[in-house]
C-alpha cells in the first residue's frame, strides 16, 4: 500500500459504538462521518469483495455484523476485525475519508445491487 498524499486527510478520532454498530470517525479537515458497520463490511478494501481485480463482490447478509477488533496499520491505516471472521482489508485513511464522503451514493448502488441479484441484507 502507497503511503499517504500529502493533502490527505488525517484521522484525528475513531470511535467504536459497539451497541449501534457503527465507528465514528473524525478528520483533520472538520470532516466527520458516522459509519455502519455493515457499510463497512460490505465495503472492505480486501481482494475478497474487490473482486481480486473484477468487479466489486455483492456481499449480502451484513445487517447485524459487528467489529470486534480495531488495529492500527503503520501510520495510514487500520484493519477492522469484523464478527464474521473479516479481517483482511485495510482501510487507509483516504479510503475511510472516501467512503464518508461517498456513502450516500454507495449505499444506494449497494443496495440495488442486492435487488438486483435477488439477495438481501439480513442473515440467513
Amino acid at each position: 500500500m502507497a503511503g499517504l498524499r500529502p493533502d490527505s486527510p488525517i484521522p484525528t478520532e475513531l470511535t467504536l459504538h459497539a451497541a449501534s454498530r457503527m465507528l465514528e470517525v473524525a478528520f483533520d479537515d472538520g470532516a466527520r462521518f458516522q459509519l455502519p458497520c455493515e457499510y463497512l463490511r460490505v465495503f472492505s478494501p480486501s481482494a475478497e469483495v474487490r473482486g481480486h481485480g473484477g468487479p466489486m463482490q455483492t456481499v449480502p447478509g451484513k445487517r447485524l455484523v459487528g467489529i470486534r477488533g480495531i488495529e492500527p496499520v503503520g501510520h495510514y491505516a487500520v484493519k477492522l476485525v469484523f464478527d464474521d471472521g473479516h479481517d483482511s482489508g485495510l482501510y487507509g485513511w483516504d479510503t475511510l475519508y472516501e467512503l464518508g464522503r461517498d456513502q450516500a451514493a454507495n449505499w444506494n448502488d449497494y443496495l440495488q445491487r442486492l435487488a438486483d441479484a435477488g439477495l438481501s441484507r439480513d442473515p440467513v
